[in-house]
Parts: C-alpha cells; structure tokens; sequence
C-alpha cells in the first residue's frame, strides 16, 4: 500500500482543479489515495457536495491490479420494463478460483439517471450493479458517482466551470415568467453548462455558434425553444464526434485567437 505522502501530484491536481479545498477534505482524499492506489489525474475520484466518490473507471483500475478473477452480470427479469425504461442488474465478482462471490445490485429509470445518459438506463443499472459488488469485494467504503441517482451529478462532479458570457447564461429564459419559466430556463441553463464542462469547450466560441444556429444577431433574440433545440443539437454532436465540433466550433474564432485543436483521441 503506498503511503499519501507518495502521491503529491495527485493531491495538487485535486487542489487545482477544486479549489478550495479544506483540511478536512484533503485529509480524506489523502486516506483515499493511500488506502486504494486510486488517481486522480486518472478521473478515479470525484468531489460532489463536499464528499469524495470514485469513479468506475477507479473500481476497474483496483479490480484489474488486485487480477480479480471473473465479473458475471444478469439482468434480473422481475424488476426490468423494457417499455418504461426500468432496468435492474445482479452483479457477481469473483476475487480468486475458490471465491464464493461478492454480489451487488444496481437498477435505473428516468427519474434517477441524469438528463445525458436517459435513453441509456439499461447500461447504467448494469454500471451499478458492478460498482456495487466492486466495492464490496474490495472493501471502498466511499460511493461510486454512477451510483448516485441526481440529475446534478455530472454537473457537480465536473469541476470549476469557466464562466459563461451574460448572453448565453441568461438568453433561455428571457421570455418566460413566473416560477416555471424559471425553473425551466435554470434546467436548460445548468445542462449547456454541463456540456461544455464535461466535453471541455470554450464558452465564447459556444455562444458565437449559438447565435449562428439560432438565426438571431444576437443571443438576447433567441427564444427559449431555440436554445432548447440548440443544446440538444450541441449535446448530440458533442458525443457523436467532438473533435468536428471543436472544428465548428474554432472556425467562430477570431483572426488574432489561436485554435484549440481537437486533442488526439478525445472522445
């Protein structure tokens, strides 16, 4: 087991891209590390509501080093509807040859995964339950992100956000009123600035193309259904090809700024 003290560049990298951290949080992430071998730098860990969580990615990375033997994974028929998007998953780890398994659950439905992954709860409940069974064959006591059922989740778990230019925070919700227009303008506010946080995009080339797509001179112009149907477009192409929307995306640059060139196999 390494000691904390052996890995510093994770900790400073924690510090970077969440600070501030208190005393408290960078003792438990000191446990953590030491305890489990895990890596920030890697993405095994994220900070969500002032606790830390890892990540599947994490679980393998223990799972692969500690050679766990077999993962056996079945859909448990009683608790699955294909038609309402309900899926329920039984998973077994197998430690060694002679391990009699350590068995975890995981369901999911629309109303607990986030707005990204909805249309792909089969594959989540399946996540969880494997996460679930990791973490007791292996003894982490902290809780993997996939496990967790909020629709902020991404969103917090991505880190500090570069800000948004007052336009495109503001532009979804300039024609509603009342509470509900609120609420729906904070939710398609709070998922553009998920997207651009998990796939690492400039915010002034999103808004330049923003207002491209909407047709209007400026962002103020757009409607909310605009926006709407801009973020899904932004979200769909960002997860089918992001390095052709980081293209589209550079050719809203300006003369004198240099490009961001799509990274060598980013996602």
């Amino acid at each position: 087991m390494k000691r904390a003290s052996e890995h510093p560049e994770d900790l400073r990298l924690a510090k970077a891209i969440w600070h501030p951290l208190n005393k408290q949080l960078i003792q438990a992430l000191s446990r953590i590390l030491g305890e489990h071998q895990l890596s920030v730098s890697q993405g095994d860990l994220v900070l969500l509501n002032g606790r830390w969580y890892v990540t599947h990615a994490g679980l393998l990375r223990i799972a692969t080093r500690n050679r766990c033997m077999r993962i056996r994974v079945l859909a448990v028929p009683e608790l699955c509807d294909a038609h309402s998007s309900r899926y329920a998953f039984r998973a077994t780890v197998y430690k060694s040859a002679k391990c009699r398994g350590f068995v975890g659950f995981g369901d999911a439905n629309p109303s607990n995964v986030s707005l990204l992954v909805q249309g792909a709860e089969l594959r989540v409940a399946e996540t969880r339950a494997v996460n679930r069974a990791l973490r007791k064959a292996y003894g982490i006591g902290i809780c993997s992100v996939e496990e967790i059922g909020s629709s902020d989740r991404a969103l917090a778990a991505e880190g500090p956000l570069r800000k948004l230019p007052p336009e495109l925070a503001r532009a979804n919700d300039r024609n509603g009123h009342g509470s509900n227009a609120s609420s729906n303008g904070t939710r398609v506010r709070d998922r553009l600035c998920q997207l651009i946080r998990q796939h690492k995009l400039d915010a002034g080339l999103v808004k330049s193309y923003a207002v491209d797509f909407c047709g209007t001179k400026t962002l103020r112009e757009a409607s909310r259904e605009q926006v709407e149907s801009f973020v899904r477009h932004l979200a769909d192409w960002a997860a089918k090809d992001r390095n052709a929307l980081l293209c589209q995306l550079n050719s809203y640059q300006r003369p004198e700024e240099p490009a961001t060139l799509p990274q060598a196999g980013a996602a």
